[in-house]
């Protein structure tokens, strides 16, 4: 015998024979929240973070830590090996850069990622673009560094990607 559908307890206008596994509320697919034991509305559904996407302020200070660490030695090395790279290499090196400190945040934080150590990443490549115009005797913002600025760019880019959800 088939049960009579009955209507969601959020959208009244709809009728569902769904209903929570854990209260017996009547959901529809509108509002129904798959976990791994089932369907649930969205008030017994857990709210929490995946362990990967939890940053607490310890984690913090580690991702920022090993950003600037990496950061301003990949921008002294930079700065006293490469100065004046252009064309089509400064790609490629705003690729290794913004992966060479992007990499120790993750180690540094347990792999962890998401917009805190984001922005931790971001600002190392900024850091080693700093590092690199001092230490190759530049002024620490220069106006017609072109290429510089398309190697940060990119680096920006990679580091701020390889930490996202």
């Amino acid at each position: 015998m088939a049960s009579s559908p009955v209507h969601c307890a959020r959208h009244a206008n709809v009728e569902t024979l769904l209903l929570c596994g854990r209260c017996d509320t009547p959901i529809c697919p509108r509002c129904v929240v798959m976990t791994d034991v089932g369907a649930r509305c969205p008030a017994c559904a857990p709210s929490r973070k995946l362990p990967q996407f939890e940053i607490g302020t310890l984690y913090l200070l580690r991702g920022l830590g090993a950003a600037l660490m990496a950061g301003a030695g990949l921008g002294a090395l930079w700065g006293l090996l490469l100065p004046g790279i252009g064309g089509f290499f400064a790609i490629f090196l705003g690729l290794g850069l913004g992966y060479g400190v992007a990499e120790p945040v993750s180690y540094a934080t347990n792999r962890k990622s998401g917009p805190p150590l984001q922005v931790a990443a971001a600002a190392g490549v900024v850091l080693a673009y700093a590092v690199r115009n001092l230490a190759a005797g530049y002024a620490l913002i220069p106006t017609g560094d072109l290429m510089g600025y398309v190697a940060l760019l990119v680096g920006v880019v990679v580091a701020v990607n390889r930490l996202r959800y």
